[in-house]
């Protein structure tokens, strides 16, 4: 039955880890491109590496983006915004003026004399003139009042005429207009309806009459994009594009992107879409199997947990899903993604060989289906190499900073090299690129605030937060010092000596340093069994049998995982607790015990840890320190070769009895490890110098 289950459990687990790959295939092919791929690779500014290309079928030359904008801007540039012209407004402004020349008339002159008519007629003309030219309000358009000065079209009975700003009138304008005509009738001679005219509110003959027509302006412009060209030029059927080794200038790329365009867009309508589909599932599929055996050979232990490995294909589809869908919208640059992203979480909660691993899976994803393939992974390769190398840790802002800061450098060198060498001058450049990698830097420093997001829902652990156990003043190692002062300096001496050698062999030496630390906080159940908490008076053992004192002693594993549980460490930290003694037996008691009662032996298990076994490097060094530490407090006498003896005795006895079996530490690691304990201890019992008593008189 228990084989069964066994068994069950076993390929349930296989059968889980299964279903998320399949999910994760299954989203990134749903939004890949349903168009076909074009089979030839090209580049501006390198050598057509393929045979001679002769075109398929007939097509058309489609313009750069750079020729559309700068047509599109000359199309928005030139437009003349409509306007409706009202015909209505000279009539009311006649009216108005007739109406109060009439009455300033005839309060100045009391006589009841006619006033000069052939004046009157001639300022009536001049309002006509202004009306019939257009008075326009600029300040009631804000939206095109910037444009105005090109000029609008006016609509005047069924009639689009284009006028210039120049031949329109404002109203200030044209108060100054009839001003200047009422000046030169005083120079005249006529000087009674002169000052009549000059004393009216001009003001209030000047009606606007041109009125914005949104409508008709938004209809015409987009009437005249949409009519935009895309193409220029036609390559016929059978004629030669390019030959091999021919340079790929500015107007052959543009040629080849049309026929891959056209090509592809053909492939999409004329070919069998199950069958794109299906090479979607396979190149995925390829990929994905490329991971999973990745991490078999190398990172199995990944493999083992369903968080971490739903966290990495998260990760990668995630990234993939996003630069598909931008593509398709083709709204901005897919160089705004921070694909650096990715490395750094991998990193942070990993290692770096893994890290450059899964960028590469990302950025190969995206590379099959995001234009200028090679340079975008090459440009996104480079920049998260340089993400892995700048970033040694995490828990420093000042280093996640200057990280994004090297990687937005990388972007910049790599983009303006490759464009040099396609251009031939660095004049080419597109500034655009540069602020979508900007951008791209921006989104990049959000990555420190996700670690931690991500850190809780997946239960990793990050530098940060190990820098935060490591702190003497948590709540805990502040008891720990308190209780069990001598297991804290124990646990302190512990951390450095297992801190040194994980820095040499490779390893987390911050996962090391508050794993030790914590090591031993179950000793806070009954610190004074713990012969570094005793008093030289006392000693509890003295009252108890081997059995029972050895039962007490292996208990400080079990209470100290129930007191990580309890006060929330992670469950990294839990794991130096239960493996730092092994399977290995308490060897005071037992030899006391072996020596009373040597047949006995059913009950020598009874004397032996619990385990696990160290299973990774930092579980194991940590292992090692801790019984070495210890026993070097034993010593009676301290020599270079009593602590030869002792650490060489202690891990040769770990390592005969299998205790390093199941983590990944190699023969020149176990010698590293002795030579870096030795050194250890020798300068902490090192002799000091004697200071001579100074003479009483």
């Amino acid at each position: 039955m228990n084989r069964v289950l066994e068994f069950f459990q076993r390929y349930y687990k296989v059968a889980i880890k299964t279903i998320y790959f399949i999910i994760a295939i299954f989203a990134i092919v749903l939004v890949l491109p349903r168009e076909g791929k074009f089979k030839y690779e090209f580049q501006k500014g390198k050598a057509w590496m393929h045979d001679d290309l002769v075109a398929p079928f007939d097509f058309s030359i489609y313009k750069s983006d750079k020729e559309l904008i700068s047509e599109r801007n000359a199309i928005l540039n030139n437009f003349k915004p409509f306007f409706k012209f009202d015909t209505t407004s000279t009539v009311y402004a006649l009216k108005e003026f007739r109406s109060d020349f009439k009455a300033e008339w005839a309060k100045q002159n009391e006589d009841g004399k006619e006033p000069n008519q052939k004046l009157i007629d001639n300022f009536e003309v001049q309002i006509q003139f202004i009306h019939r030219k257009g008075i326009i309000k600029p300040d009631e358009n804000p939206e095109i009042r910037d444009r105005l000065f090109a000029g609008i079209t006016l609509l005047y009975n069924n009639l689009a005429l284009e006028t210039p700003f120049e031949e329109l009138y404002t109203v200030s304008k044209a108060q100054n207009y009839l001003k200047d005509k009422i000046n030169g009738y005083n120079s005249a001679g006529n000087t009674k309806t002169y000052n009549v005219l000059k004393k009216l509110p001009l003001f209030k003959y000047i009606k606007p009459n041109l009125t914005y027509d949104v409508q008709t302006t938004n209809i015409v412009r987009e009437d005249m994009l949409a009519n935009l060209s895309l193409t220029e030029g036609l390559v016929y059927s059978g004629e030669r594009i390019v030959s091999r080794g021919e340079i790929i200038d500015t107007k052959l790329y543009q040629i080849l992107f049309s026929l891959k365009r056209e090509f592809e867009s053909q492939l999409s309508e004329t070919g069998d879409s199950s069958m794109i589909f299906l090479g979607h599932i396979l190149l995925v599929s390829i990929i994905f199997l490329a991971l999973f055996l990745f991490l078999f050979n190398f990172r199995r232990e990944i493999l083992q947990h369903d968080s971490k490995i739903f966290f990495i294909l998260l990760l990668v589809t995630s990234m993939t899903i996003i630069s598909s869908l931008l593509l398709k919208r083709n709204l901005i640059s897919v160089y705004i993604i921070p694909f650096a992203i990715v490395p750094i979480f991998i990193r942070t909660f990993y290692d770096s060989r893994l890290a450059l691993y899964i960028h590469l899976i990302t950025v190969f994803l995206v590379g099959f289906f995001a234009p200028n393939s090679f340079e975008f992974v090459f440009i996104h390769f480079i920049a998260g190499v340089v993400a892995i190398i700048s970033l040694s840790t995490v828990y420093r802002r000042s280093k996640l900073f200057l990280a994004v800061a090297y990687i937005l450098l990388s972007y910049i060198v790599v983009y303006a090299t490759i464009v040099l060498i396609q251009e031939g001058t660095i004049l080419k450049l597109n500034p655009l690129n540069i602020a979508w990698f900007a951008g791209n830097a921006l989104l990049l420093l959000a990555s420190y605030q996700l670690i931690y997001l991500f850190e809780k829902i997946f239960g990793f652990l990050s530098d940060t937060t190990l820098m935060e156990l490591s702190d003497t003043n948590q709540d805990l190692l502040r008891r720990l010092a308190e209780v069990a002062p001598g297991t804290f300096q124990h646990s302190l001496q512990v951390s450095n000596l297992a801190e040194s050698a994980i820095y040499k062999i490779g390893g987390n030496p911050l996962l090391v340093r508050a794993g030790a630390l914590y090591h031993d906080i179950g000793k806070l159940e009954n610190p004074y069994y713990f012969i570094e908490n005793q008093s030289p008076d006392f000693n509890p053992h003295e009252s108890l049998n081997y059995e029972e004192s050895a039962e007490i002693i292996i208990s400080h594993v079990a209470d100290g995982v129930q007191i990580a549980k309890k006060h929330r460490l992670p469950e990294q930290i839990i794991d130096f607790i239960k493996t730092h003694h092994g399977t290995t037996k308490v060897q005071y008691f037992y030899r006391l015990f072996k020596n009373k009662f040597p047949d006995a032996k059913e009950h020598f298990d009874s004397f032996s840890y619990p385990g696990p076994k160290p299973f990774s490097k930092e579980t194991a060094v940590v292992m090692m320190a801790d019984s070495i530490e210890a026993a070097s407090r034993a010593l009676k006498t301290i020599t270079t070769e009593t602590i030869e003896n002792l650490v060489e005795g202690i891990i040769d006895y770990q390592q005969a009895e299998g205790q390093f079996n199941e983590a990944n530490i190699t023969f020149r690691d176990l010698t590293e490890i002795k030579q870096i304990f030795k050194k250890k201890l020798q300068n902490i019992y090192h002799p000091r110098i004697e200071y001579p008593k100074e003479e009483q008189d």
